[in-house]
């Protein structure tokens, strides 16, 4: 029987204390049956990223193990950064990979959510197909007010945790756990501070006012560099591939007399991905990944 594997992506309000960041990385990797494949902070994100694999059983113990060790050492209530946030162990997305249903995951996800509730007595919201309520599909519905507004937003009956207690933890915020397909966590840095261009062009580029489908965009500053970023996840890569998010950016920013410096991509990217854009990009014919010879070497 095909083995079954999950992916997990949490994400932690902690992008400066390398320490912090490190002492999660190693309570994944202390798990059995984990691989953890990447991990990154943004200093003015105030996050970090991490990606790992493993047996769902051992993935759901490697995520309560790392959000464990954030509830203690990350204190929300001295949290800043440019990245809307809630909690210490922010967002914990389970992903299907090879062999296990999206249902699977979200056994899982209510699994995780359930231990977070009450052994760390933070409040878990469930997000995405584990959604319990349609307004909860949404992680951006339920971040809105982010940490500071959770205090007051907690008390709505809308707004009743899944699991955990129904006030907000002071030092540790709250947490949404949920199920999603891949996604990828693309940023375009563009070379002004103005953090208005970055914003207009956001709205432009975003599903929700408009934009492309799939893609949730915010603009940022980026405080070290003096820039600012349009920061978004392609949560349809497939029918939006980051090309086209990038051409579109490069169009919106020229109404604004700015340009493109750099992008990155957080965390892992799916390697189809890359290939469409570069079909894209170098108008390539017939490529697939099929003519990539590292594929080829694992056949």
């Amino acid at each position: 029987m095909a083995e079954k594997v999950v992916e997990c992506v949490p994400n932690f309000s902690e992008g400066r204390n390398k320490d912090v960041m490190d002492a999660i990385a190693s309570a994944i990797k202390a798990t059995d049956d984990v691989k953890l494949l990447d991990y990154s902070g943004d200093p003015d994100h105030n996050r970090s990223v991490y990606t790992f694999v493993g047996k769902p059983e051992a993935v759901v113990k490697a995520a309560f193990n790392a959000c464990k060790v954030a509830v203690q050492l990350i204190d929300m209530s001295k949290h800043t950064g440019e990245h809307p946030r809630m909690g210490a162990a922010d967002v914990v997305p389970f992903i299907p990979i090879s062999n296990v249903s999206v249902q699977e995951c979200v056994q899982l996800a209510k699994r995780l959510g359930e231990l977070i509730g009450k052994e760390l007595f933070v409040p878990v919201y469930l997000y995405g197909y584990a959604a319990t309520r349609l307004e909860r599909v949404d992680l951006s519905e339920i971040r809105k007010g982010q940490y500071e507004g959770f205090f007051d937003k907690i008390k709505s009956p809308q707004w009743t945790p899944d699991f955990g207690p129904s006030e907000v933890n002071v030092k540790s915020g709250v947490t949404a756990v949920g199920v999603r397909k891949p996604l990828i966590a693309f940023n375009v840095n563009l070379n002004t501070d103005d953090i208005k261009i970055a914003r207009q062009i956001a709205r432009a580029v975003r599903n929700i006012s408009g934009g492309l489908r799939g893609v949730k965009a915010l603009g940022m500053k980026l405080n070290k560099s003096g820039m600012v970023q349009v920061s978004m996840n392609l949560v349809d890569y497939e029918n939006t591939p980051i090309y086209r998010a990038l051409e579109l950016i490069k169009v919106e920013a020229k109404r604004y007399g700015v340009s493109v410096v750099s992008t990155e991509i957080v965390g892992l990217v799916p390697l189809k991905a890359i290939v469409d854009s570069a079909k894209y990009y170098m108008q390539l014919d017939n490529f697939d990944e099929s003519k990539i010879l590292e594929t080829r070497l694992y056949e």
